[in-house]
């Protein structure tokens, strides 16, 4: 802990998104922290078997963050930490619709029972690096204080701008509460599950001609190491949590054992398309924008503050390889399946520019 920040501990402590991984991890950490009182668990879903072991002796409530209303206040919560945002609509039944409800009017539900209820002193807040966006107008390195060059494409970006502005004024309403906002990179390691894992797990996978974007990663494990130290110490602010250094995309894929297969840049949501006929998995506009553009972000501003610094990004991305490595991602069959759509779908593209010349 950075000297100058005294501990102020919280008794009671509630977690948002419990059923998920980051959510169930961070209560259970809390739980077993011995200076907090006593934690509970707000979510509308019953979390998986693996999960629920690990929120044994954690109040649940079933409630989403919208609905909090007076649950928060009546439980006399002196921290709350918000972790339950869908990142991509095909997490969220209703898809882009429902996901935009849980994420942004959620949020500003939530923020409004933390302003009416008066124990609560601490507000963390999950936030990520797409708040920046990617595009060909960014600069090498985002600060905490850059603005977005424009509007990001992405749905999870655009509620994550929201998000952020319904903090600000949840700051201005409440200067009493420590409220931290923490943007987190793309989550990367053994016990990841995103869209970015699947993606790189992929045997073919689908890259942008002439492009190779600097790409950065954060070790999940470090993300609770920073969410636990943001509830049991004081660092009110905004913070950018990735590690350090930069992986080119091409070096993720040789690192990871794949074969990336370039497509003209229109194509890609083509190609992208074999892992949803796969099964695999789905890239919304954040993920595409990504792996065209990348985005690397600075960390000074975390290391001085928490006295903390993430694993390397190299480093968070070779304990994803080393616990992927070996592992049959495909069927018998699906990669060839796969190697044929992709020529399929670079067939369209080349009669399509043949029709626009």
């Amino acid at each position: 802990m950075n000297p100058g920040h005294s501990p102020d501990v919280p008794g009671v402590v509630v977690v948002t998104g419990v059923s998920r991984y980051l959510g169930a991890h961070v209560a259970a950490r809390l739980a077993a922290e011995p200076r907090v009182g006593r934690v509970v668990g707000l979510d509308p879903h019953d979390p998986s078997p693996e999960l629920a072991s690990l929120l044994t002796g954690i109040e649940r409530i079933r409630a989403d963050a919208g609905s909090a209303g007076t649950v928060i206040a009546d439980l006399g919560a002196e921290a709350v930490v918000h972790l339950a945002l869908v990142t991509a609509p095909e997490k969220q039944h209703g898809g882009r619709a429902a996901m935009k409800e849980q994420n942004v009017i959620g949020t500003m539900q939530l923020l409004a029972a933390c302003q009416r209820a008066p124990r609560v002193r601490k507000l963390v807040v999950r936030s990520s690096t797409a708040a920046y966006g990617a595009s060909f107008r960014d600069p090498a390195v985002f600060t905490e204080e850059t603005e977005p060059r424009e509007v990001p494409r992405g749905g999870f970006a655009r509620d994550i701008l929201d998000i952020e502005g319904y903090v600000r004024g949840f700051r201005r309403r409440r200067p009493d509460v420590t409220a931290t906002v923490l943007r987190f990179a793309p989550f990367i390691g053994s016990a990841a599950d995103t869209t970015l894992t699947r993606y790189f797990s992929q045997p073919v996978v689908p890259t942008v001609l002439g492009r190779d974007p600097r790409l950065q990663f954060l070790h999940i494990d470090d993300a609770l190491e920073v969410l636990h130290r943001s509830v049991v110490e004081d660092h009110g602010g905004t913070y950018n949590v990735a590690g350090a250094g930069v992986l080119a995309l091409s070096q993720a894929i040789r690192r990871a054992g794949r074969i990336g297969v370039p497509v003209v840049e229109f194509g890609l949501s083509g190609a992208a398309g074999v892992a949803r006929t796969l099964g695999i998995g789905r890239y919304g506009l954040d993920q595409v924008d990504l792996i065209v553009h990348g985005r690397v972000v600075d960390t000074t501003r975390l290391i001085d503050e928490y006295g903390f610094a993430p694993r390397s990004t190299a480093e968070a991305f070779y304990d994803f390889v080393r616990a992927h490595s070996g592992r049959t991602l495909l069927r018998d069959g699906q990669l060839a399946q796969a190697e044929q759509a992709v020529l399929d779908g670079i067939r369209q593209i080349r009669a399509a520019v043949q029709e626009r010349s």
